[in-house]
Order: C-alpha cells, then sequence, then structure tokens
C-alpha cells in the first residue's frame, strides 16, 4: 500500500512540474500575442494614416521627362 501511495505521489509531483513549465509556456506566447497584436495595430494606423502613398500632385515627374 505504501508503494502506491509513494508512487501517486511521484505522479503528482511530476504532473505538477509540467503544469507549471507550461503555464511558463502559456505566459510567454501570451506576451508575444500582445507585442504583436500592438505591432499590427500601429501598421493599421499608418497604413490608414495616407502616409504611405503620396498624392499624385505632390509626385515629381521621373528625370527622363
Amino acid at each position: 500500500m505504501e508503494e502506491r501511495i509513494i508512487e501517486l505521489e511521484k505522479k503528482v509531483s511530476f504532473q505538477d512540474n509540467t503544469i507549471e513549465e507550461l503555464n511558463q509556456v502559456v505566459i510567454e506566447q501570451q506576451k508575444k500575442i500582445d507585442q504583436l497584436q500592438r505591432e499590427l495595430q500601429r501598421l493599421k494606423e499608418f497604413v490608414t494614416s495616407g502616409d504611405l502613398v503620396r498624392k499624385l500632385e505632390d509626385e515629381e515627374p521621373p528625370p527622363h521627362y
């Protein structure tokens, strides 16, 4: 009986360790997701701001004209 309890305690300990490791992975992934979402938002704002493309009247003609 005691061997079974010891074996169960080992399994629980291993599972606790695995859960903690997985939790750390999830935390790091969420940080990366948050960072990527901020970058995506900045890109969206840049594209919609109109600074990406000049107006036709502001363009200089090519040198061969």
